[in-house]
């Protein structure tokens, strides 16, 4: 269904001054110009996601020649990259890669993102749970033709849901799936927007309806992410540069200069907050509900709301949800009847003890979702503890450690510190780092390498006042070892089974 000339291909990158200027490319350019040549119908990147005329982009720092070779003995007759190989193929030699992979397949795929009403999302915390309330909201609104990109689950179609491998998709695969989304006539797409998405310019060239800034606090921060809080909040920033308007937390760290942006750049926003912003953010008795109110209700987003889910900062996430939705039309009715339905995979999942105890199972991993939940449980349940089982995941993020231990020591009365996808990294080492960072003298420690045991420790010393928390896996049943996803029964399933067993 889909191709492009070796003449189209051509013209493209010269009309983007994406073409590097040496003798090969301009003898190239010449003999492109003077044919259509052949045409390709697939685009990849991946030596082992071939078919018939594949036209092969080479990309990455550590991209290594071997992958080009196999590819090229599979069939591969072109390829893109920033540097020439000593292969049997040809190659067309451009200045970015990145930007390329993202012209060329907007233009291989016929522009789909022009066919979609989008909404972008960032934030260090709620990206996956603002997608999911607006994925829900928007498919009362629009027949359930409403597309989701998030960290968790991807829906072209908006009803059939599969695991995600990243929150925001390579762009080879982004307008892939945009395109797959236009052919099963989904008209909205909801996706989650990462701080890498922007670094290695996955979403390159690529504007959104409405894009939201949730909140930021350092996260992302090693060797192989960003390697400055200062980098990943550039990049998380530059969703406003690339939206046509934008809601924003008005309680965000930085707030100043994510308005100064829009001031600039002239750029519509809407803000919303617990403290401040043009919508306030009012807690009800019962902690499900808030009321939203603006002195200027211009988007006639006043009134009385309610959850599914616990916890005040997803409150947050619902006043970016019911602002977004105003924008794109959806009326206050639908919106508020929409938002009690959205349940969130991994997200604030509550179970109870027979003895009253609350366990949440949440997919938090930074210091300001732990935080979060920390303090929501807190609010909830003053007169119990909070008891929180926690790791981090290796080979990424490494400030993350450090910033878990801090939040630690903030909000939790008991720890349990313990593996939570380690990689090639040793788990121990791991727990180790947010240990010493953990500052406050008084809160019990303990480190159980075995999530299982942890787990099971974590949910059996809990008393009727007590809430556990268990974070960062979520509902997933495997942990990502060495290369490997080990099978693990997972924190929510080991939870039912041992309240199960209480009851018997």
């Amino acid at each position: 269904m889909y191709s492009m000339t070796m003449n189209e291909l051509c013209n493209l990158l010269i009309k983007h001054n994406l073409l590097q200027e040496n003798e090969d490319t301009k003898k190239w350019v010449q003999l492109a110009q003077e044919t259509a040549g052949p045409s390709f119908t697939y685009l990849s990147y991946d030596s082992r996601d071939l078919k018939e005329q594949t036209l092969f982009f080479c990309k990455g720092l550590n991209f290594k020649a071997e992958l080009l070779e196999a590819a090229v003995r599979d069939g591969v007759t072109h390829y893109l990259s920033e540097v020439p190989y000593a292969v049997d193929a040809q190659g067309i030699l451009v200045t970015d890669i990145r930007e390329t992979m993202a012209i060329v397949a907007q233009a291989f795929y016929q522009q789909p993102q022009d066919k979609l009403y989008k909404i972008g999302i960032t934030g260090t915390k709620g990206k996956t749970t603002a997608a999911y309330f607006i994925k829900k909201v928007f498919d009362e609104a629009f027949q359930q033709k409403v597309a989701l990109f998030s960290s968790e689950e991807t829906t072209l179609d908006g009803k059939n849901f599969y695991a995600s491998k990243l929150t925001t998709p390579e762009a080879l695969d982004l307008y892939r799936q945009m395109a797959l989304a236009v052919e099963s006539g989904t008209t909205h797409l909801v996706m989650e927007v990462s701080s890498q998405a922007y670094k290695t310019k996955r979403v390159f060239h690529l504007t959104f309806e409405t894009g939201i800034f949730l909140n930021i606090s350092p996260d992302h921060i090693s060797p192989i992410e960003h390697a400055t809080f200062e980098e990943y909040f550039e990049c998380k920033r530059q969703l406003l540069l690339n939206s046509k308007q934008m809601v924003i937390n008005h309680d965000s760290d930085h707030f100043d200069v994510l308005e100064n942006i829009c001031q600039k750049e002239q750029i519509p926003y809407y803000t919303f907050g617990q403290k401040t912003g043009t919508y306030r953010i009012q807690a009800l008795e019962n902690p499900r509900c808030f009321h939203l109110e603006a002195s200027e209700d211009t988007l006639e987003a006043n009134g009385d709301y309610q959850l599914a889910l616990f916890g005040t900062f997803n409150h947050d996430n619902a006043a970016a949800t019911i602002l977004t939705a105003r924008l794109a039309g959806v009326s206050k009715t639908i919106i508020q009847n929409g938002l009690p339905q959205s349940h969130v995979p991994g997200r604030m999942n509550l179970l109870e003890k027979p003895n009253g105890t609350y366990v949440f199972i949440d997919y938090a991993h930074n210091y300001l979702s732990i935080k979060a939940i920390g303090e929501f449980a807190k609010e909830l349940r003053p007169n119990g503890r909070v008891i929180i089982v926690t790791g981090s995941a290796g080979d990424k993020a490494l400030s993350r450690r450090p910033d878990i231990g801090r939040a630690l020591s903030e909000c939790a009365d008991v720890a349990i510190l313990t593996s939570d996808d380690p990689g090639f990294e040793d788990a121990a080492a791991i727990t180790e780092e947010i240990y010493q960072a953990i500052t406050n003298p008084n809160l019990p420690v303990e480190i159980e390498l075995d999530r299982a045991k942890a787990v099971t420790k974590a949910v059996e010393m809990a008393q009727p006042e007590d809430t556990v928390i268990l974070a960062g896996k979520g509902t997933e049943q495997m942990m990502k070892v060495r290369g490997v996803q080990e099978p693990y029964e997972g924190d929510f399933h080991i939870t039912q089974r041992l309240i199960r067993e209480n009851q018997a």
